[in-house]
């Protein structure tokens, strides 16, 4: 896939390890301009992790860009830890980042699971946000959840039936409940198999167009077992988000400006969902990206991110 709409690749300035509560190690580290605008990215999942090419979002001559692998993803560790994985852990964590870093406020830049993420830090630290650009927008809604789970299997039949179908027929009442117990089985041949099968669904889902490159990078075996269990985990408390739900809460941050870039047929994240989020936040430009669906590297929603960010330098 060409990406020549993206910045070159560069090198992080600054890596490093931060030690946190339940035994969890987050990997962090800092691409761009030392003393540019600060902004952090957060990645989707939960549990997917951060990639070299999420830096090249980012103009290097004008932002310094934090990037981290939340609890039990990526290059953090344990791969796949649950110990104390919830949403407000996570806050506390880019707080400790802030905090480590020296880092007064930062723009948010988060999709799909990093949009939630976001929100929810910035309603419980709006202070510390000066604008944000989310894309695909997720807000953990029962009846997002219930889409993922079953109403996928309207527009990729094929793909829900193989998810479906790698559990026993007794077991298809309840995809998630069957998912969970295999992805929480400390036996490699029971949970990599369950995180193959999960991830390869949400791959294939994510993309307008088939990708088997996506599907691939979706398939291997790390990359599945953080992004499957820590999602299951996270779907099965309901993302740990409060009773009344993100939306109830957006008085906190109206004010903030902000982008929403959303893919006209993101089937993973159906577009319901950002219109529903733009309705409550006056201060947000939302942006349809006619052609494409989830993927923040659809050639449509990589450019409607560049230039959203370019609509925020000077921070």
């Amino acid at each position: 896939m060409p990406r020549g709409d993206l910045f070159p690749d560069t090198m992080p300035f600054s890596t490093g390890y931060l030690p946190l509560e339940d035994g969890h190690v987050m990997y962090w580290e800092q691409v761009g301009h030392p003393h540019g605008v600060p902004i952090l990215f957060l990645h989707g999942g939960p549990g997917a992790g951060a990639g070299v090419v999420h830096r090249r979002f980012f103009d290097p001559r004008h932002w310094r860009a934090v990037i981290f692998d939340q609890r039990g993803a990526g290059r953090s560790r344990p791969q796949g830890g649950l110990r104390g994985n919830d949403t407000d852990a996570l806050i506390r964590d880019m707080e400790a980042l802030r905090q480590r870093l020296g880092i007064e406020r930062w723009l948010l830049f988060g999709g799909s699971w990093g949009s939630t993420l976001a929100l929810s830090y910035a309603q419980a630290h709006p202070e510390r946000v000066p604008a944000m650009i989310l894309r695909g927008i997720f807000l953990g809604r029962d009846s997002e959840l219930d889409w993922f789970l079953h109403g996928l299997a309207n527009v990729f039949p094929d793909a829900h039936a193989a998810f479906r179908d790698f559990l026993p027929d007794a077991e298809r009442q309840d995809l998630l409940g069957g998912y969970l117990r295999r992805l929480l089985d400390p036996d490699p041949a029971v949970h990599l198999p369950a995180s193959r099968a999960w991830s390869i669904y949400e791959g294939t889902c994510s993309t307008l167009l088939p990708t088997p490159a996506a599907v691939a990078s979706f398939a291997r075996d790390q990359a599945a077992l953080g992004l499957a269990r820590i999602e299951a985990h996270y779907f099965a408390h309901r993302l740990f988000l409060p009773p009344e739900g993100l939306l109830a809460r957006m008085d906190r941050i109206a004010h903030i400006p902000g982008e929403i870039v959303q893919g006209r047929y993101d089937m993973v994240c159906p577009a319901r969902s950002a219109f529903d989020l733009a309705a409550r936040w006056p201060a947000a430009r939302l942006t349809i990206v006619p052609d494409a669906g989830h993927s923040a590297l659809e050639p449509g929603i990589r450019r409607a991110l560049v230039a959203a960010l370019e609509r925020f330098r000077g921070g």
